[in-house]
């Protein structure tokens, strides 16, 4: 509950934050946005956006450490707290994801996954990816979008080792957040260079933004049409 409150709260300050600054069209308002929520969220706030993301929920990490980033080169986080918090939420839902798939199996990832906007499809490939490739994809899917988020749920129904998988995430997980923190770091402080570019990224966002919500749109209407075919 508390981190609830802690969630809200940053996001009403991100608000207010954005709200007394000037910006420069819709990439300049999504960076004061995001950092400004960030840094609000503090360390509480990365773990728990990254522990969602690493249990399926459609939180992308790409979307999160790269702000991080920003907000160590502003002075406000460290490098040890956000890569060390990060991990620690990666961590953590790694192993609900795991524990969703050695105690629950297919079925229970199948009934309520679609909430989360997981296709069964993703699975199947994850799925016989892993069995194929073995205990090392753990590691190696923390490097690939959407693979990543269901990794976890096919080596608990394999009941891979549980200290190997442990390992393997933290590794996987740590360098990946470093990567993106260290890119969110060079943004920023590079910004005043690439905002003389503003303008034709904003086309950009504003183009994969519909893009997403199409795909997340059509995701959407998939689940539920199988759900009254079932």
């Amino acid at each position: 509950m508390l981190i609830l409150q802690k969630i809200v709260q940053a996001a009403d300050t991100a608000k207010m934050t954005v709200a007394t600054e000037a910006h420069t069209g819709l990439t300049a308002w999504i960076a004061d946005m995001a950092t400004g929520f960030i840094e609000s969220a503090g360390y509480t706030g990365i773990m728990v956006l990254m522990m969602l993301e690493s249990m399926v929920a459609p939180v992308p990490s790409e979307a999160v450490m790269p702000f991080a980033g920003f907000a160590i080169y502003e002075g406000t986080l460290t490098w040890p707290g956000v890569i060390l918090f990060s991990t620690i939420g990666s961590i953590i839902g790694s192993l609900i994801g795991y524990w969703m798939g050695a105690k629950g199996g297919r079925p229970l990832v199948e009934k309520w996954g679609k909430y989360l906007l997981l296709d069964k499809h993703d699975l199947d490939i994850t799925e016989k990816w892993f069995n194929k490739k073995g205990d090392m994809t753990v590691f190696v899917c923390r490097f690939i979008p959407v693979v990543r988020h269901v990794i976890s749920i096919p080596a608990g129904m394999g009941r891979m080792n549980l200290m190997k998988f442990s390992i393997y995430t933290v590794l996987g997980a740590c360098m990946w957040n470093t990567i993106l923190s260290i890119a969110g770091y060079y943004l920023k402080e590079n910004w005043d260079q690439i905002m003389k570019y503003s303008h034709i990224i904003d086309y950009v966002i504003v183009a994969v933004l519909a893009i997403i919500v199409i795909y997340y749109g059509y995701k959407l209407y998939q689940n539920r049409k199988k759900s009254k075919q079932q």
